[in-house]
C-alpha cells in the first residue's frame, strides 16, 4: 500500500506541473494553423542548404509546435514549395527548438540549467545536419507519399493554383482535429473545399477561425492529456515498482544508460511539452548524457510519429531519418558521458 501511495503521489505530482505546459503547446499550435500563413515565409527563406537547413530548425521559435503540429506544417511548407533543407530541419527540430519547451525544460531542470543549453544545442545541431544530408537528395519526390510528391510536381508545372492542390488534399488525417494520433478524430475540421481555401488564404473573418481554433484546442487536450496520463503513470510506476537496484545497474553505465533512454523515449511517445517532467523523474539515477539523449531523440523519434510522418515519407526514408537521429544522439550524448560529465 505504501508502494502505490508513492506512485500516485509521483504521478500527481508529474501532471501538475506539466499540464500547464501542455495547453499552451495546443494553443500555440492551433494559432498557427488557422492565423499564420507559412507561405508568407517562402520568398525570405534562404537557398542555401546549409543555412536553409539551420533556419529550418530555428523555426520552431517563431512557430512554437509539438510533435502533435510539426509534421502537417512540414508537409505544408513541402507542397509550397519550402526548400528540402528548412522542411526536414523544421520537422525534426520544432518540438524541441522552440519557447515553450525551453521554458518547460528550464522548469522541470532549473538546478541543472546545463541540461536545459545541451538539449537545445544537441537538438539544432542533428536537425540541422539531417537536413544537410537530405538536401543532397536533388529530387525528394522518389522518397515521398505519391498524393504529396504529385502536389509538389503539380505545383512546379503551374497546371493549376496552389490552393487548387492544397483542397483535393482535404481527406488527410491531418487536416482533421486532433492529429496527434493519425485517424483518430472522426470529426473534420474542414470538410468544405471553399471553406479551406478561405481559411487558408485569411479569408474568414476572425470570428470563424477563433470556433476553429476552440474545436481543434479542446480534441487536441483530449488526445494528448491522455498520452500525459499514460506516460506519467509509467514513470510513476517504474519508479515505485522496478527494483532500484535494476535502475542503477542500467542508469549508471555510460552506454547503456543511454540506449535505456533512448528506447524508453521511442516508446512512451510523451509530447515535447512535458516531456522534461518525465525525464526528471530519472535524474537522480540516470547520467546527464542519457537524460538529454531522452530529451533530444524522443521529440524526433517515437512510435506515434512514425504513423504522422508516413503521410509525409515513404518508410524508406523514415528509417533514413530514425537511424541518422539516432546515431547522431548516441555520439553526442557517449561523448557527453565519457569525456565532460
Amino acid at each position: 500500500m505504501t508502494q502505490l501511495n508513492s506512485a500516485f503521489t509521483l504521478f500527481l505530482s508529474l501532471l501538475v506541473e506539466a499540464m500547464p505546459f501542455l495547453l499552451l503547446g495546443v494553443l500555440f499550435s492551433g494559432l498557427l494553423q488557422f492565423f499564420v500563413d507559412e507561405r508568407r515565409l517562402l520568398a525570405i527563406l534562404p537557398k542555401n542548404a546549409l543555412l536553409g537547413a539551420f533556419v529550418g530548425s530555428c523555426i520552431g521559435f517563431l512557430f512554437p509546435v509539438c510533435e502533435c503540429g510539426n509534421v502537417p506544417v512540414a508537409r505544408r511548407l513541402l507542397m509550397q514549395g519550402a526548400p528540402v533543407s528548412v522542411a526536414i530541419g523544421f520537422l525534426l527540430a520544432a518540438p524541441t527548438i522552440n519557447p515553450i519547451v525551453f521554458w518547460a525544460t528550464w522548469t522541470a531542470f532549473r538546478d541543472q540549467p546545463e541540461i536545459v543549453f545541451l538539449r537545445i544545442g544537441f537538438s539544432l545541431l542533428i536537425a540541422t545536419s539531417i537536413a544537410y544530408i537530405f538536401s543532397f537528395q536533388q529530387d525528394l519526390r522518389p522518397l515521398l507519399q505519391p498524393s504529396v510528391a504529385t502536389a509538389i510536381a503539380v505545383r512546379r508545372k503551374r497546371e493549376v493554383p496552389e490552393l487548387s492542390i492544397l483542397s483535393t488534399d482535404r481527406s488527410s488525417p491531418l487536416l482533421q482535429s486532433g492529429t496527434y494520433f493519425l485517424g483518430q478524430s472522426s470529426k473534420p475540421l474542414i470538410t468544405d473545399p471553399a471553406e479551406l481555401q478561405a481559411t487558408m488564404v485569411g479569408m474568414k473573418p476572425t470570428q470563424y477561425r477563433l470556433r476553429l481554433l476552440l474545436e481543434n484546442t479542446v480534441q487536441e487536450m483530449r488526445e494528448l492529456a491522455g498520452v500525459l496520463v499514460l506516460g506519467s503513470a509509467i514513470a510513476a510506476l517504474l519508479q515505485v515498482f522496478v527494483p532500484r537496484e535494476v535502475i542503477l545497474s542500467l542508469g549508471q553505465g555510460p552506454v547503456t544508460s543511454i540506449l535505456a533512454m533512448m528506447l524508453l523515449a521511442g516508446l512512451v511517445s510523451i509530447c515535447s511539452t512535458v516531456d522534461s517532467f518525465f525525464a526528471l523523474s530519472f535524474a537522480s539515477t540516470f547520467t546527464t548524457g542519457s537524460l538529454i539523449a531522452f530529451l533530444v531523440f524522443g521529440p524526433m523519434v517515437d512510435l506515434k510519429g512514425a504513423g504522422l510522418l508516413l503521410s509525409i515519407f515513404k518508410p524508406r526514408a523514415i528509417f533514413y531519418l530514425f537511424a541518422l537521429a539516432a546515431q547522431f544522439t548516441l555520439a553526442l550524448t557517449l561523448f557527453l558521458n565519457l569525456y565532460i560529465s
